[in-house]
């Protein structure tokens, strides 16, 4: 199951390859809420510091 950040991460992806997509704006519907990205941040790995 894909993750918020994988669904980022994988359509910057497309975009950058020329899908001709576009990132939703902040506050558009269907654009990740404040709440979206809080619960996310809860199951988030934690990265190892270098």
């Amino acid at each position: 199951m894909a993750g918020l950040y994988d669904n980022i991460h994988a359509k910057r992806k497309r975009i950058a390859a020329g899908s001709g997509e576009k990132m939703k704006k902040k506050g558009a519907k269907g654009a990740p809420t404040a709440k979206n990205f809080r619960q996310a941040a809860k199951t988030a790995k934690k990265r190892s510091k270098k």
